[in-house]
């Protein structure tokens, strides 16, 4: 091949005739590149600006989504309500997914007390752990300067940045997928069973934490190794069920236990119909979510799904554009057509590789894994999320840092330089489009970019011809600069949203990385749109005020995007505490503290975030009657007035959701305004403040 050869391809041994009877790693599988000494400092600084920028300011966003933290306050201090993952030590309800990310914070509440840092504290670990991962699995075969590049892209993804400071289930369930691909990449070099079983395990556990989205890339990854394990194919067959069942047994004794355990010593299982676990899988957080039809949720389990165009009804329009949007677009995707490219880029290079190659498996796995996580996310009609997007982060981050490595090898070629510089000029090009969807936001910025990325792709391609007509040494050193200038073309967007992102508290259940942006829908950050009307509660609010224990209070009062739409022109009925928190005086705190040890439950209220605010304000067992949503048939009416009659619950907070405009087409929905109704006629009404009170000891005649 002359230094003129276009060619990208790369010709490896034939593939033998026969199958080898023993594990036998691929050439490329035998000696993974070591890493060099002068880049373990690189690592190092890598892992603690990562932490830093984590762990900045993390208290700022008080207890964030008081839904999650109000559950780990209550299993610091019940066991009982830490293994069934319960929103109150009182064991009244569960909440709407397993509970696996919430025995991080509990555990941490009960080393350091309830306060803000204790839990957020684990989350901000889990994305350093998750960036170390990372830098670990495309190392063993594109090298640290890959490995290095892989962890900055993922530290610096929006939302990332958002996730690993916030306290839902997804930055646990980013950071198993990610130890799940390493285990899967380790077995597919010599074929080691231990490896599978490890990544059964990680599945396992990734159930546990948020239920099938945990599953959604083992089809890919099965397939992969089905085809380039090198080993025989029964034995993959064989070692691939093995995995399964680690799966099964590390994520289902939990389920095995909720389910044969008598349902009234339990909690209720929230999400649920009828009071299942695997109903609540299958149902509301399984099928439901690709289709639509979501019983119970926020807007109610339409038979059809969505509505609306493009098929995604409240949750926006679904299709291969989905993740390029608006609402979608500053989350994750400044390196999605980086991705695209630089996949079939690698695939193209190593099309010829053996059967067994682990570099080429490398690119299936990540690719595999990203396409059907992508596809999914693109077209599921249900309860869809800005921040779910954190589970492409990884993904691209490892495809964009792979395909740059194995192109870079190859940049004197021609067709590779072209690669490279048309890249780096597609990044910077879509950065442009995303940034100026916020114009009054850093409006120099997109400039910057287009004008730095262009001046990269240049000087890429003319380092190919310089190298050859000039001085080889100086075609080196000006891509060497050209690199550098494309890195900062497609950093430039994703540092500026990271970093307003790490600055910005947020509070809420459905909350955004970055600024407000222009064309989305009309809502500010963190909003959702209800129905396709108008913005909803939740999101990024300002620093919290009031007297929460350990730091800002528990979601003290409205910040930014706690707006509220309606929807299909229904009454509200009090709706602000559906996505995010209430505000809660010191007389209110006080008063369900007054004579707290003589009831089970200082107070009851409708929803989970209504009765989050005074658990986690009070450290005392709330109710949340109708679990997230107020939809959920727990307690029923005569459930609770039996505890009302053994003096088990002290106070009913009104003003809660009503549970009248959420539910499962009617059917359930009527539970909480039932009781509702029958609380305000029965009972003493007492103001305090503005916080408005039934004393369920004081019958009103």
């Amino acid at each position: 091949m002359t230094t003129h050869d276009t060619r990208l391809t790369e010709s490896t041994e034939p593939t033998e005739s026969t199958e080898p009877t023993e594990p036998a790693a691929s050439p490329a599988a035998q000696s993974p590149p070591a890493t060099p000494h002068r880049h373990r400092p690189a690592l190092l600084a890598l892992l603690l600006v990562t932490a830093a920028l984590y762990l900045w300011d993390l208290g700022a966003s008080g207890y964030a989504n008081q839904f999650y933290s109000a559950a780990a306050q209550a299993g610091s201090e019940s066991w009982k309500a830490f293994f069934f993952g319960s929103s109150d030590a009182a064991n009244s309800i569960t909440v709407d997914k397993p509970p696996a990310a919430l025995w991080p914070m509990a555990l941490s509440v009960r080393l350091f007390g309830l306060n803000a840092w204790a839990i957020l504290l684990p989350e901000a670990l889990m994305g350093v752990a998750t960036v170390g991962v990372l830098y670990a699995a495309v190392r063993r075969r594109f090298g640290a300067g890959a490995g290095l590049l892989a962890g900055a892209l993922l530290a610096l993804t929006p939302v990332a940045a958002l996730m690993f400071r916030f306290n839902n289930p997804d930055a646990l369930l980013c950071l198993l997928m990610v130890c799940a691909v390493y285990c899967v990449l380790r077995a597919l070099e010599d074929a080691r069973t231990k490896w599978l079983l490890l990544a059964g395990v990680c599945f396992g556990l990734a159930f546990l934490t948020k239920t099938l989205q945990a599953w959604l890339i083992l089809p890919p990854l099965a397939v992969v190794y089905a085809v380039c394990a090198p080993t025989t194919l029964r034995r993959r067959i064989g070692q691939l069920l093995l995995g399964g069942l680690a799966m099964v047994v590390s994520g289902g004794w939990w389920v095995a236990i909720v389910e044969l355990w008598p349902a009234a010593s339990r909690p209720y299982i929230g999400g649920s119909q009828h009071n299942s676990f695997l109903e609540l899988t299958f149902g509301y957080n399984g099928l439901g979510r690709i289709n639509g039809n979501e019983t119970g949720s926020v807007g109610g389990g339409r038979p059809g799904g969505g509505g609306g165009g493009g098929g995604g009804g409240s949750w926006g329009d679904t299709g291969i554009t989905r993740l390029f949007s608006s609402e979608m677009g500053g989350q994750i995707s400044w390196l999605l057509p980086a991705a695209f490219l630089l996949l079939v880029a690698g695939l193209v290079v190593l099309r010829r590789a053996r059967r067994t190659d682990a570099a080429r498996a490398a690119f299936l796995v990540w690719g595999g894994a990203l396409l059907m996580t992508f596809a999914t996310f693109s077209f599921m009609s249900g309860i869809f999320h800005e921040y779910y997007n954190v589970a492409l982060a990884p993904y691209i981050a490892a495809l964009v840092a792979m395909g740059a490595a194995l192109l870079w090898r190859r940049r004197s070629r021609t067709a590779a330089a072209l690669l490279l510089a048309g890249t780096v000029a597609v990044t910077a090009g879509w950065a442009y489009v995303l940034l100026a969807r916020s114009p009054q936001w850093l409006p120099w910025l997109r400039w910057t970019v287009v004008a730095v990325g262009a001046v990269a792709a240049l000087g890429l391609l003319l380092s190919v011809r310089l190298g050859r007509r000039l001085s080889v040494r100086l075609g080196r050193r000006l891509a060497v600069v050209a690199a550098g200038l494309g890195i900062a073309a497609g950093l430039g967007g994703p540092v500026a949203y990271a970093a307003n992102t790490v600055g910005t508290p947020h509070t809420g259940s459905i909350v955004t990385a970055g600024p407000e942006v222009k064309g989305a829908g009309g809502r500010r950050p963190g909003m959702i749109i209800i129905g396709g009307r108008g913005p909803g509660p939740g999101g990024k609010g300002g620093k919290s005020t009031g007297g929460g224990p350990g730091g800002p209070g528990p979601g003290q009062g409205p910040g930014r995007g706690q707006g509220l739409g309606q929807r299909d022109g229904a009454r509200h009925n009090g709706l602000g505490g559906l996505l995010n928190g209430q505000q809660v005086s010191a007389e209110a705190k006080a008063a369900l503290k007054e004579n707290a040890a003589d009831h089970t439950w200082a107070a009851a209220a409708i929803g989970s975030q209504n009765a989050a605010s005074y658990q986690l304000a009070t450290g005392l067992p709330v109710m949340p009657v109708g679990g997230f949503n107020g939809s959920d048939p727990s307690p029923t009416l005569e459930q609770f007035k039996e505890y009302v009659r053994q003096g088990k619950i002290h106070y009913f907070i009104g003003g809660g959701m009503g549970g009248g405009f959420f539910g499962a087409n009617g059917r359930n929905s009527s539970t909480s305004s039932d009781i509702t109704s029958w609380v305000e006629k029965s009972f003493k009404k007492v103001t305090i403040g503005k916080t408005t009170l039934y004393d369920l000891t004081r019958p009103v005649s």
